[in-house]
């Protein structure tokens, strides 16, 4: 018999039924929920006068619109009016069904794919969604967790249960001895270049190797983070003692006994030796460079030593209208040196590098140093017990005698739904996940960066500067 994949293990573990044509239910463990994708499912329940399904596996957060400053005011602080109604919203809904909720101003808030984890909700061979993409971040535990739209919401919401079908398996391998500084942002980025954003399409893409098994639970979360930005429906990263280390206490973790019985289970969460995969992508660690984008897709990656790219640089028809569009949208010329690009904005945030380790390794770069002029710079931590934590350690002191704003937890300038925006023009050194026009605000222009190079930047006040 064939050996099965950790992608092939968790869906046979929750497949209800499937039909012949391939069309499948899905059992879902755990159902993540924010104010954004929800407003219409709860209505479409309301109308067809449904109840939630299983409150007690739905966990809901405010986290893409709230401000990241006051957030003591609570709803009454948002000044913009459809944030204000989706937030509100979502406060009535979720005391309506019964679904535990962890507003804007409570100490577990935060972004919804850093809360899951920290609670210890999000736990290794479970099935979670979420009305937002990124939830592939949570297969960093060895859990099938990615992104719906909302009337899958509503579904989820009323059956537990996810109409889907089988993707294809991937196998990503990661060996050999990474360059020094070279982190989990960089590795995603450097694959994301290689194979394009459609490379991983009709995909669950499987972080495998030395590199990966080296990498804390804060770097494979930002791997399984970006996987989507490769095309990938999915990633994951098999569960070991790292993964156990750090789930140990949280709050919904299991205990005692059930600990154990938990742990057994989990030990049986990976690919077998045997297993068949459609798609294998092998990449040696020393070929990784620290890297950034220069463009206004996640694949227009180079390393942070390169040049612009020439539109005729690309043989692909597409790809060389689309670099061209984007040299002209990010203000660049073709051949100057990434490194020296001057910048306006630093954002140290959101649901890929918003974690405690993240933001040590900004701190560690800034410490003792100033914040260029003329450069404005953020850190925003991921959750009130991330920035709590950050607190304890002193780096909040850190960061704003270096003369960045620390502030209140939240998606902030990730994308431009809340107060944290660029201005028309502004180029931004950023942590985040998508660098699309107009992403972090109207005509903004976004480099993706790891935390370490986007603390320089700010220092520096250019990408690359030391």
């Amino acid at each position: 018999m064939t050996g099965k994949t950790l992608y092939d293990k968790i869906w046979d573990a929750h497949l209800v039924d499937e039909t012949p044509d391939g069309d499948a239910l899905l059992f879902i463990d755990l159902h993540l929920i924010h104010e954004v994708t929800t407003p219409q499912a709860f209505a479409g329940l309301k109308s067809a006068g449904r109840k939630v399904r299983r409150p007690d596996l739905t966990l809901a957060v405010a986290d893409h619109n709230t401000p990241t400053e006051n957030q003591a005011a609570g709803i009454d602080g948002v000044t913009d009016p459809e944030a204000k109604n989706q937030l509100a919203t979502l406060s009535r809904n979720v005391k309506e069904y019964g679904i535990e909720f962890f507003p804007m101003g409570d100490i577990r808030n935060g972004i919804v794919h850093v809360v899951g984890p920290e609670q210890g909700r999000t736990q290794p061979g479970l099935t979670i969604v979420c009305g937002d993409s990124h939830t592939s971040t949570h297969g960093a535990f060895g859990a099938l967790a990615h992104g719906i739209g909302t009337s899958e919401v509503e579904h989820v919401l009323a059956t537990q249960t996810l109409r889907a079908r089988k993707m294809k398996n991937l196998a990503v391998r990661v060996n050999g001895e990474l360059q020094e500084g070279v982190t989990a942002k960089d590795i995603a980025l450097h694959l994301i270049g290689l194979i394009g954003t459609a490379g991983g399409t009709g995909c669950v893409m499987e972080f495998m190797g030395d590199v990966i098994r080296g990498l804390d639970m804060e770097g494979r979360m930002t791997l399984c983070n970006l996987s989507i930005e490769g095309g990938a429906r999915a990633g994951l990263v098999a569960p070991d003692e790292v993964t156990f280390e750090y789930m140990k206490g949280r709050p919904a973790a299991p205990k005692g006994g059930a600990w154990e019985m938990a742990l057994s289970h989990w030990k049986t969460l990976f690919s077998d030796d045997d297993a068949q995969w459609d798609h294998v992508i092998e990449i040696n660690a020393a070929d990784i460079p620290p890297t950034v984008t220069w463009g206004t897709s996640p694949e227009q990656a180079l390393p942070l030593s390169a040049s612009i790219p020439a539109p005729e640089d690309f043989d692909d028809p597409v790809k060389k209208e689309a670099a061209a569009r984007a040299i002209r949208y990010m203000g660049l010329t073709s051949g100057e040196p990434i490194s020296g690009l001057k910048i306006d904005r630093v954002f140290i945030g959101s649901c890929t590098n918003s974690r405690l380790a993240d933001l040590r390794a900004a701190a560690k770069e800034v410490e003792g140093k100033r914040v260029a002029n003329g450069v404005r710079a953020m850190v925003v931590p991921g959750s009130g017990l991330v920035r709590a934590a950050a607190e304890e350690e002193g780096l909040d002191e850190i960061f704003t005698a270096a003369g960045f704003e620390w502030r209140e937890p939240g998606c902030s300038m990730c994308l431009g739904m809340n107060p944290d925006t660029l201005e028309p023009g502004e180029r931004c050194a950023s942590t985040s996940n998508r660098n699309f026009e107009g992403r972090q605000g109207r005509d903004g222009r976004t480099h993706l960066v790891s935390p370490r190079i986007a603390a320089r930047a700010a220092l520096s006040g250019t990408l690359g500067g030391e």
